[in-house]
């Protein structure tokens, strides 16, 4: 006869509770200073039998910040100008299992600018390849500053998503999804943290997986602002996904969040399609967007590219 205890035990029970396995050390492990009050810390994916579930960061042994697995950065903010420092990092498993730390990564802060309130020149247009599946390589023109440019900051979405010193002009992106459009900028910053305006986007898109649909995303979206009296209009056009039939129906999605839905009840417009929508904010706002359509099989396909304007006095 099978208990209760018995039946957790034979019949399933935990897995996690019974992981035991520490995730690798994360290895890799860099420590820049962007400014004079910051460092950014990057570092390279652990491997565990069950799959990583975070990581934290440590300065001089006390842990000052933890992230989730997907993210291999992080930003460490309010530190003393000309400082020096040193961190680890540790992976975390979901049975609460962590790994050594890595190694001690030294780093100094940067020297404490006065009055420095001026941004380094927008980035020249990053240009960029595609290596397979999941990961791209982008490089860029050279920013300049009264100062001195520190660091650029590479942003997919409006989400920073790495950072390399002010004396490299290239970056390599991995873990990327595949078949998956995606819209790199660039920004300058100097030991003040001012940041530059951001270059000019590049849309990239992963190689498909072996098998897989082509993309359902629309292509070749342009999103511009002007002046409509007190309020401002965004003028959007792109060119809709070949789908076998006509497409009726796209979703708007503005600052990451559905905003409308854009249908046309007869025929859909041939070749490039139009949108213009009114904000009310005031000049200075930033808006992002990006569409997707309505497939013939009732399902919505891929996101477009992201494009984000600003509105202007």
């Amino acid at each position: 006869m099978c208990t209760t205890a018995l039946l957790l035990t034979a019949c399933g029970g935990d897995a996690a509770a019974e992981d035991t396995r520490s995730p690798s050390v994360p290895r890799g492990v860099t420590a820049q200073a962007s400014s004079a009050t910051s460092v950014h810390v990057m570092w390279e994916a652990a491997t565990d039998d069950t799959g990583v579930s975070a990581y934290e960061v440590f300065r001089a042994g006390t842990k000052v910040k933890s992230v989730p697995a997907p993210k291999h950065m992080i930003d460490i903010d309010g530190l003393a100008p000309s400082s020096p420092y040193t961190f680890t990092v540790r992976a975390l498993d979901a049975a609460g299992n962590a790994s050594p730390h890595s190694a001690s990564i030294p780093v100094t802060t940067l020297a404490p600018t006065v009055e420095d309130r001026r941004p380094p020149s927008t980035p020249g247009a990053p240009k960029g390849s595609v290596e397979g599946t999941g990961a791209v390589t982008l490089t860029w023109g050279r920013s300049t500053d009264d100062e001195a440019v520190t660091s650029y900051d590479i942003y997919q979405a409006d989400s920073r998503i790495h950072t390399v010193p002010g004396t490299t002009t290239t970056a390599r992106i991995t873990g990327l999804r595949p078949g998956t459009v995606y819209t790199f900028t660039v920004r300058a910053r100097d030991a003040a943290d001012n940041s530059s305006p951001d270059s000019a986007p590049l849309d990239l898109t992963t190689a498909p997986a072996e098998g897989a649909a082509p993309s359902t995303a629309p292509t070749s979206l342009t999103a511009t602002a002007r002046a409509d009296g007190a309020a401002h209009t965004i003028d959007l056009t792109w060119t809709p996904p070949r789908t076998g039939a006509p497409v009726k129906e796209h979703q708007l999605y503005l600052n990451g969040k559905f905003a409308t839905t854009v249908v046309w009840g007869t025929e859909p417009p041939p070749g490039r399609a139009a949108y213009s929508f009114t904000v009310t904010d005031k000049p200075g706002t930033r808006y992002s967007v990006k569409l997707r359509a309505k497939l013939p099989d009732g399902n919505w396909g891929d996101f477009s590219a992201q494009r984000t304007v600003v509105i202007r006095p």
